[in-house]
């Protein structure tokens, strides 16, 4: 028996020696509990970012559809709202488009606490807080309600029948009776604020979730700029070194030298405030790491024989720097581009949290640390402490993940 279990050893000892680097990484990857973590909440929040607009309960563009009358209601706040029927077009909207960029509530929302009928109108009972209420009557013809009228919409009323004019032209009759069961199970809704509103009465789960969309959007596109940048230079300046390595050098030390900030501002002045300013600026800030890795990569890698071998086969240095070396230098660069993105991330919180990152109302978590880190201390201290624990969570995932990435593409980490 233990021969036979000997045997079975042996023969299952020569196909693990047929595994390529890149399998045999994986494997001790996979073999890093930290590591799995960390991909497994990045995988949960790139499904988020995608499907933001599907999972927030406020699915209009950027989660904007504000109630102020209910600022910074505290967590598993419960509301009755008045879903009253906008006097205006809304475009209509496909998946892709609510894919990428929401809806256009076709409602706006009325916070009450009772109501009734009286004919054809509906009173309601209005609040402005939780403490504080408004004891005035507010009154809305029940057609108005239910539909979106013309400027002059001509209401005329013969028996219990209602006739009037929509947006679109069309003149409809309908019972007082079917207005008010419309309204009744299709315009009085109870609405539960898991994570409390805001200070314009938006609902916070909704904002957080689309502020993983902004933070992931920013950390690949400034990721992808450092790359760029990062590896030509570097990899130009380790292959020829010389005059050309120290040109390049001496350009990477000047463009360290200048601080976050006023290379921000600089921006701003020059360019505007815009989103894609934001990936900009991050990226032309970390792409300086990234090209003095690979001009050490290169440096050290050009010596080797294959490399020679290249040289003396005639192949052009483009060919030797892209097809040859970068593929050998890869490992550090993946890396170090695990660890940008965490930099990305709390870069574009801190500009938001300044207040020169995205403009509102596009939510990021870094505006919303901004505007509520005040409240630090009281009741309502959990507006800033779940933007705050958001970010935390996702650069610990990244930083798991680069740890994970800097064991298993080390060769002399011992395997078991």
């Amino acid at each position: 028996m233990q021969q036979t279990q000997k045997e079975a050893q042996q023969q299952l000892q020569p196909q693990n020696l047929y595994l390529s680097p890149n399998q045999k990484a994986f494997k001790r990857l996979k073999r890093n509990k930290p590591a799995v973590v960390g991909f497994v909440i990045l995988c949960f929040a790139v499904f988020i970012a995608v499907f933001a607009y599907f999972l927030a309960p406020d699915p209009t563009t950027n989660a904007n559809d504000q109630v102020p009358q209910m600022p910074t209601q505290p967590v598993g706040f419960k509301a009755k709202l008045l879903k009253l029927t906008k006097d205006r077009t809304i475009a209509s909207t496909n998946f892709f488009t609510r894919l990428l960029w929401g809806i256009d509530s076709p409602y706006e929302l009325v916070p009450l606490t009772g109501w009734h009928f009286e004919g054809d109108s509906l009173l309601i009972d209005k609040f402005t807080t939780a403490a504080t209420k408004d004891t005035t009557k507010s009154a809305y013809h029940i057609a108005d309600v239910v539909y979106a009228l013309a400027t002059n919409p001509d209401i005329t009323k013969q028996n219990d029948a209602l006739s009037f004019t929509l947006l679109s032209g069309e003149r409809i009759t309908k019972t007082i009776g079917e207005l008010q069961k419309n309204i009744e199970t299709k315009h009085i809704i109870s609405k539960t604020y898991l994570l409390g509103t805001d200070k314009a009465g938006r609902d916070n789960l909704s904002r957080l979730i689309l502020g993983v969309r902004v933070s992931l959007s920013v950390g690949i596109m400034s990721v992808l700029i450092s790359l760029i940048i990062g590896v030509v230079l570097g990899a130009v300046a380790g292959y020829f070194r010389g005059k050309t390595d120290d040109a390049i050098m001496w350009f990477i030390n000047v463009f360290w030298s200048v601080p976050l900030l006023l290379m921000v501002f600089a921006l701003v002045m020059v360019m505007g405030r815009h989103f894609w300013q934001i990936y900009l600026a991050v990226g032309l800030t970390m792409w300086v790491e990234v090209a003095r890795l690979v001009r050490g990569q290169f440096l050290s890698l050009r010596e080797k024989e294959y490399v020679e071998a290249a040289k003396s086969l005639g192949f052009s240095h483009g060919r030797i720097i892209f097809k040859h070396i970068l593929p050998n230098a890869i490992g550090p660069i993946v890396v170090v581009t695990a660890a940008n993105f965490a930099s990305a991330i709390i870069i574009e919180a801190g500009l938001s949290f300044l207040g020169i990152g995205v403009e509102l109302p596009t939510p990021s978590w870094g505006s919303m640390l901004n505007e509520y880190y005040g409240y630090v201390g009281t009741s309502k201290a959990f507006l800033a402490l779940i933007p705050g624990t958001a970010i935390c969570v996702l650069v610990l995932a990244f930083y798991l993940i680069g740890n994970g990435l800097s064991d298993a593409l080390n060769v002399k980490v011992k395997t078991e």
